[in-house]
């Protein structure tokens, strides 16, 4: 690995050293043009008004005055909510919080493909930015306040500063390999911070290369950075839940349990516009949306070849084993699946890949140059033509639901369940964080009260419970007022009013 990084860093060295008015163009803008590109096509595509989802919802609530905060299950991290807190905290703007993120988004996709420059030629990075930039998947969660792409960038960039400082350079205190060092420790503590479990999945094959070939600046830039990051998480699990083996068996029980499961089909069926498919059942979607999937396996393998073949196999390598890891327990070990899951997968097959499309573009035999580059172009119209079809219609779907439960929250509003409140049942969280009232539930992964509690609260302030129309209302609300409101019903209670 070292050889080969460090031929790569000594390219773009003597890149540095060449006289002002013979330097190209400053290789940074073609990069930087992706993550304005990306950023822009968050606010087009998906649209600052798409209102927050129930995950999201969770997150915000935590540092949010809008409403109480909701109940925070064990897998979770506060990475979100930290992340978010910046404009949250003072703000209730849904729009202005997708435009934060879909800027800070950018900014992190560039200073991740930016870590690549002298592994890899700035059109590979270019290209493999507007390749992982472009997914349906990747456009969509980039203006959310979800963990999944933050993990994504974080972990590419891990790779790209772990191979920096595994070139061991003979100029040790060098600007790079401080920036190295500084980006390692960054990109680790930010993949912690918004999913421990998920950082240790991913960061597998840098911790056995650093133990196998003695990196231990790397080594131990990286665990610390681990550490740090889930420092909060570990504590946490302490004070609230038990104990860290508490935390971890509570958050596999509330993931269905952890047990061999092959999920391929199940992520299939998510790529055609499910952002969460749990039961994950149905037919398969067209194979015009799912072509780019099957792809996948063959470009990394074309990849490697490649890169065994130039004699630097550890840039392409890495990160396809990092991709590996990172996919492996969403893959085989959940029964249900959502695109999300593997966005830290796509973000470290993205460079290898776009590698491989170049070198293939390129190639002379034994296919004519101009047929490759024709072939690879067209696959690449098609797969854009697809992903922003995509992204609009799932962003179109989306945006809707979330306007039901807004309308639900006015509804309860005109019955008299204004803030303090609370509110229970069907979709309980995301109802009641736009309504502004406190949410519960007696059972199931959120489950923080009681009915003998619910019956308490509504003594004091509005108590309401939804309930999906036609289904049977629970035993509590027996006496309580109720009204229709789309597809669910409102039992609801308050104090001093006419039932």
């Amino acid at each position: 690995m070292g050889g080969s990084a460090h031929a790569a860093l000594g390219t773009a060295d003597r890149e540095h050293e060449r006289p002002a008015s013979a330097r190209p163009a400053p290789a940074g803008r073609p990069l930087a043009a992706v993550a304005v590109a990306f950023t822009l096509a968050q606010l087009l595509l998906v649209r600052p008004g798409m209102g927050l989802g129930w995950d999201e919802t969770v997150y915000v609530s935590q540092v949010s005055r809008h409403a109480p905060a909701a109940f925070f299950s064990a897998p979770r991290a506060r990475g979100v909510s930290l992340l978010v807190a910046p404009v949250a905290a003072w703000s209730s703007s849904t729009a202005l919080l997708r435009t934060y993120l879909a800027v800070l988004s950018g900014l992190a996709l560039f200073l991740a493909l930016r870590a690549w420059r002298g592994l890899f030629p700035v059109r590979v990075l270019a290209l493999a930015g507007g390749l992982f930039a472009s997914l349906w998947v990747t456009l969509f969660y980039g203006p959310q306040a979800m963990p999944n792409l933050w993990v994504a960038v974080a972990a590419l960039t891990a790779v790209a500063c772990f191979l920096r400082l595994g070139a061991d350079r003979a100029d040790r205190a060098g600007r790079a390999d401080r920036a190295a060092l500084w980006g390692l420790a960054g990109s680790a503590l930010l993949m912690a911070w918004m999913r421990p479990v998920d950082a240790v999945w991913a960061s597998l094959p840098l911790l056995a290369v650093g133990l196998r070939r003695g990196h231990r600046r790397a080594l131990l830039v990286l665990t610390a950075g681990l550490a740090a990051g889930a420092v909060q998480w570990v504590a946490e699990a302490y004070t609230r839940y038990g104990g860290l083996a508490r935390r971890l068996a509570d958050g596999a029980a509330i993931q269905g349990g952890l047990d061999w499961h092959l999920a391929f089909a199940d992520q299939l069926r998510g790529l055609g516009g499910r952002t969460l498919c749990r039961p994950c059942a149905g037919a398969l979607p067209h194979p015009l949306l799912t072509f780019w999937w099957f792809a996948l396996p063959p470009l990394a393998v074309l990849a490697v070849v490649l890169a065994v073949r130039a004699r630097r196999p550890a840039a392409t390598a890495l990160p396809l084993a990092c991709a590996a890891t990172a996919a492996f327990p969403y893959l085989f070990l959940l029964d249900y699946a959502a695109p999300r899951f593997l966005l830290p997968a796509y973000a470290l097959l993205a460079v290898p890949v776009a590698d491989a499309l170049t070198r293939l573009a390129a190639a002379r035999r034994p296919v004519p140059r101009p047929v490759l580059a024709v072939l690879v172009c067209a696959g690449l119209a098609v797969y854009l033509l697809v992903q922003a079809a995509m992204v609009l219609r799932v962003a179109g779907t989306t945006t809707a639901a979330r306007r039901s439960w807004a309308r639900t929250a006015a509804e309860l509003h005109r019955h008299g369940v204004r803030p303090p409140c609370l509110v229970t049942g069907h979709e309980a969280i995301p109802v009641g964080f736009a309504a502004g009232c406190a949410s519960a539930a007696t059972t199931g992964p959120n489950a923080n009260t009681t009915v003998a509690g619910i019956l308490r609260t509504a003594r004091r302030i509005p108590v309401a419970t939804l309930v999906p129309a036609g289904a049977a209302p629970p035993g509590h609300t027996r006496g309580w007022s109720s009204a229709p409101s789309g597809a669910v019903r409102l039992y609801y209670a308050v104090p001093g009013a006419r039932p």
